[in-house]
């Protein structure tokens, strides 16, 4: 393993969060925490992940877009940030491409995704 891989390794070892496996098309609910003033809480963004980028490493990153009151918002949250409460996989979607951007140009029944019904977990293996 080379320098830059064993010290990210050990970044993210020191974070210790438990990220799920997750990829573009699947619907994920992100509680991120929220500072207003003094107070702090966690708010829930659900939406279907678009893309992921980086994959697992310290720079990784994944779009995350939901229609609000008619409007679709596009939201990129870092994979390992401290502000990320939680990352929970509502279903999982059956795509054939690594980045959905072409959702952004549909409406209705033409942006649904169909569901895995099959699904099986990675046993922690590089992929």
């Amino acid at each position: 393993m080379n320098l830059i891989a064993q010290l990210e390794a050990e970044q993210i070892a020191t974070l210790g969060k438990e990220i799920p496996d997750f990829k573009a098309g699947d619907t994920i609910r992100v509680g991120y925490k929220v500072t207003e003033g003094t107070r702090s809480r966690v708010q829930n963004y659900e939406g279907v992940c678009i893309s992921r980028k980086n994959g697992k490493g310290i720079a990784g990153s994944f779009t995350v877009r939901k229609i609000s009151f008619g409007e679709g918002v596009e939201r990129v949250f870092p994979l390992h940030s401290t502000n990320i409460d939680s990352i929970t996989v509502v279903r999982r979607g059956r795509v054939r491409r690594a980045k959905l951007y072409y959702l952004r140009a549909r409406r209705g029944k033409s942006a649904r995704i169909a569901e895995v019904t099959n699904y099986k977990p990675v046993d922690g293996g590089k992929a």
